[in-house]
């Protein structure tokens, strides 16, 4: 089978940075559902169209292609007793984005003198990455996985 639209698409990759550093690579095969589902960065997904399993590619992501621009009015300063007093520098917490309406996911990136910096951006925001990746095996979704829009695996999936 080829890589198309609907197929799930499973892959082991590596991620690294413009200095050739790994960032992140599969211990366990990655699956998602290909075809503008969310599941994978359009630029990736286009250059595993039509291969198999076994096929390779390697892609360059400029930050526009993957994580975004880093945005400094994402990175904010709080009095520390507005959190709880177990925090520590790499935890994450959800909060709302000043238009209200976007959840945002926060790092903490330093706490000090009585205050917290807070960065909403990706960690991997303002960075060209360098993706490569190996197919190890394409086919059909499941019906449940088309309704859901996103793979299950092997044990199935809960909502």
């Amino acid at each position: 089978m080829q890589v198309a639209q609907d197929m799930v698409v499973k892959l082991q990759y590596e991620l690294r940075n413009s200095e050739g550093e790994l960032l992140e690579k599969t211990d366990e095969p990655l699956e998602y559902l290909h075809g503008g589902h969310q599941g994978m960065f359009p630029l990736i997904e286009a250059a595993l169209e039509g291969k198999k399993t076994g096929d390779t590619c390697d892609v360059y992501l400029q930050p526009a292609d993957a994580f975004g621009d880093y945005d400094e009015s994402l990175v904010q300063i709080e009095p520390v007793d507005k959190f709880p007093n177990d925090i520590e520098v790499g935890m994450r917490f959800e909060g709302g984005s000043e238009d209200g309406e976007t959840t945002v996911v926060y790092t903490i990136t330093d706490i000090a003198d009585g205050k917290v910096v807070v960065d909403g951006n990706h960690p991997l925001a303002g960075m060209a990455l360098r993706f490569q990746g190996t197919i190890e095996g394409v086919r059909a979704p499941t019906e449940e996985e088309m309704e859901h829009g996103h793979v299950h695996g092997e044990h199935g999936h809960h909502h």
